[in-house]
This record gives structure tokens, C-alpha cells and sequence, in this order.
């Protein structure tokens, strides 16, 4: 069960949909696992996922720098993410905008232990009030 929860959350964070939400509900109202130990392994799959979109975003760098994009609304916004640094990475536990700023960080070359810690950070805070909410 820990193993898919894991699975789920790292799938959920990276460019394809997923929903470990559900099964991490489903697991504390089972109570068939300490919520600390819940929290743990949602956080460490959804984490690893989004660092694996960091990584592609790194990968894109070598093949399309940031300097050669042509739309002024794509340089306008990677000039916010450029300002705000790793710390903009605490939302990428948000629908939609968290797994595109994972791998924009990773494309801008943003350091890999603050947006480590600040993605880590931010999806463990979205999974303890789940958690907080379902029990």
C-alpha cells in the first residue's frame, strides 16, 4: 500500500495526471498507517516526481537556452521566476502551474538543493493539512 501511495505521488508530480490525494485520504481513515509515515512517503514520491521534472528542465537547457525564446509573454514570466528565485517552488504543489514551474526552474538552472527543499517544503505542507483534514 505504501509502495503505491509512493508510486501515485510521484506520478501525480510530474507532467502526467494523477491523484495520490485519494489514497493518502483513504489510507488515514483506514488507519492502517501512521499519519507521520503517510506524510513521509506522499511527501518523498510527490517530491522525487517533481524534482524529475526539475531534471527535464535541465535537460531542455542544453538543447533551447532561455535567451532564445521569442514570445515576450514567455520571457515576461520567466523573468518573475528568475526575481523570485527557489522560493516560488513552495507552490508547486498548485493543479495546473506546479509541474510547468518545476521544470521552468530546472530550465533556468535554479540550484538544485534550494528547489529540493522548497518543493519538499511545499508539498508536505498541502499533504499534513489533508491529512489534518482527514482525520
Amino acid at each position: 500500500m505504501l509502495g503505491s501511495l509512493f508510486l501515485a505521488a510521484f506520478v501525480s508530480a510530474t507532467l502526467f495526471p494523477g491523484g495520490s490525494e485519494i489514497g493518502l485520504v483513504w489510507l488515514a481513515r483506514e488507519s492502517a498507517y501512521p499519519s507521520w509515515l503517510l506524510l513521509a512517503t506522499a511527501t518523498a514520491g510527490n517530491t522525487l516526481g517533481g524534482m524529475t521534472s526539475w531534471g527535464l528542465g535541465r535537460l531542455l537547457a542544453w538543447k533551447y537556452p532561455a535567451r532564445s525564446l521569442a514570445k515576450p509573454a514567455h520571457r515576461k514570466a520567466l523573468t518573475r521566476l528568475e526575481r523570485h528565485g527557489s522560493p516560488i517552488l513552495l507552490l508547486a504543489w498548485l493543479p495546473v502551474i506546479g509541474d510547468p514551474l518545476c521544470l521552468a526552474a530546472g530550465w533556468l538552472r535554479i540550484a538544485w538543493w534550494p528547489s529540493l527543499l522548497f518543493i519538499a517544503l511545499g508539498k508536505a505542507a498541502r499533504y499534513a493539512a489533508l491529512l489534518f483534514l482527514a482525520t
